[in-house]
């Protein structure tokens, strides 16, 4: 590891980083737990993932193959009687290549593409049974020594909520993120999404902060809140998670 570059990940915030793991090099990204609570047509959903575990392995300097799967992801739903029921399980299953396209000679600037596809190997009410895919384009500019911009727009094509048919998703997110002394990182994003179903529209937005420690060259840890900002997004979720490369 003395030689190798030190640990770069996509987490912690919604965000995907533009870099990528270095070749012949494995590295788990994973939440320690997750949850989250959403206030929605007089229900309550809680959601949680009992760890959720990215795997990815560098196939060359700029590209990495990545799959995740959460082991155990519980949904928890009480109507406005106080009624509860509570789904457990497996997750789905992603897989993602991620392709560094660019980097500018001194480093400042990035452009990565990360497809990726679905496969559903969730229960009904914990996924939605179908395949979906899509694919996010990480950007980031390197404002100061400590300062860096990121963006990721995403497109997606997901199931119809009724019929066999597709329809379109989209993602934004803007994200800064600032060095501070001892290698840790704070982070500040703003993010939304736009699922244009043909049965209902669903916008979601939400304002995000976040912190990661570098606990040596190929270890961090970190954790965030994000705080929903409409109707349609979890009031408040809540994470920490740990990333680790071998």
């Amino acid at each position: 590891m003395s030689n190798a570059p030190a640990i770069c990940t996509d987490r912690p915030t919604k965000s995907n980083a533009t870099c990528t793991v270095d070749a012949g090099h494995f590295q788990l990204e994973s939440d320690l737990f997750n949850g989250a609570v959403l206030h929605t047509a007089g229900a309550t959903i809680d959601t949680y993932f009992v760890t959720n575990p990215t795997l990815k392995f560098g196939l060359d300097k700029t590209i990495d193959i990545e799959v995740n799967i959460a082991p155990f992801e519980v949904v928890r739903t009480r109507d406005a009687s106080g009624s509860a029921s509570t789904l457990g399980g497996v997750g789905d299953l992603y897989l993602r290549l991620k392709d560094n396209l660019y980097n500018s000679a001194d480093g400042a600037f990035s452009v990565t593409t990360i497809p990726y596809v679905k496969a559903p190997t969730a229960r009904d009410g914990i996924g939605n049974g179908a395949v979906e895919g899509g694919v996010l384009f990480p950007v980031s500019r390197k404002l100061t020594d400590k300062l860096t911009f990121l963006t990721v727009p995403e497109i997606d094509a997901l199931a119809d909520s009724t019929g066999g048919g597709r329809h379109l998703n989209t993602a934004q997110l803007v994200n800064l993120a600032y060095g501070l002394p001892m290698n840790v990182t704070v982070y500040g994003e703003l993010w939304g999404d736009w699922n244009f179903d043909p049965g209902r529209t669903i916008r979601q937005y939400s304002a995000d902060i976040a912190v990661a420690w570098g606990a040596g060259a190929a270890l961090q840890f970190d954790g965030g809140l994000n705080f929903g900002l409409d109707k349609q997004t979890p009031g408040v979720q809540v994470y920490v998670g740990i990333s680790r490369k071998f």
